[in-house]
């Protein structure tokens, strides 16, 4: 049986296509069950429901804080069996509670070499520091802004003439690859067993 892949996504979705378009070859090791989002006009969601996958909506609105959510959000998760829980794309912070629930099967992916770079804007704050190598980052999910240890990392060089778009663009390629090998790698023996990951 494939592993269980549960994917948080809060915009297009590109990152998700490309693990869903990866579970179409049999050599796949994964299989995504459920895709949840906090946003309902999320692109994410719809296709998830192209591929007959379960979509479902968390809206913060719907609850009186920031604490009763990230129960609700960790409950919808849960009742999928998670083996790993992918954010992609997810704009929310999770509280340490929900982390705490899937320790060691939460990643992150992020248009950025860290430690360089974390939050929201790495693409447009690499340009403004006149970065010549920016790339992308797959990591651990801890309780910090994008402070879990990188599983691995792909590096995009900054061409002459590049703006926020155009270089997020190329870095989006590498992202969608190196996610869809990091998740191979990680539900593959013996990598499976490595420390922090518990299927």
């Amino acid at each position: 049986m494939p592993a269980r892949l549960v994917v948080l996504a809060s915009g297009a979705g590109t990152l998700l296509q490309a693990l869903l378009d990866a579970q179409t070859d049999p050599g796949f090791p994964g299989e995504v069950v459920a895709v949840v989002s906090e946003r309902a006009d999320a692109q994410a969601l719809v296709r998830a429901a192209r591929h007959g996958v379960t979509a479902e909506v968390v809206p913060m609105a719907d609850f009186e804080d920031r604490g009763a959510w990230n129960r609700a959000l960790a409950d919808t998760v849960a009742a999928h069996r998670p083996d790993l829980v992918v954010l992609a794309g997810f704009m929310k912070i999770l509280s340490p509670e929900f982390l705490r629930r899937f320790q060691g099967r939460i990643i992150n992916t992020h248009p950025g070499l860290l430690p360089a770079y974390p939050g929201a804007h790495a693409v447009r704050d690499a340009l403004e520091a006149g970065a010549s190598i920016t790339g992308a980052s797959v990591l651990w999910v801890d309780e910090g802004v994008d402070t879990g240890a990188a599983i691995a990392q792909t590096e995009v060089p900054v061409l002459v003439g590049d703006d926020e778009s155009s270089l997020h663009e190329r870095i989006k390629v590498v992202e969608r690859e190196m996610l869809v090998h990091v998740v191979s790698e990680l539900l593959t023996p013996p990598r499976a067993s490595a420390p922090g990951f518990r299927a």
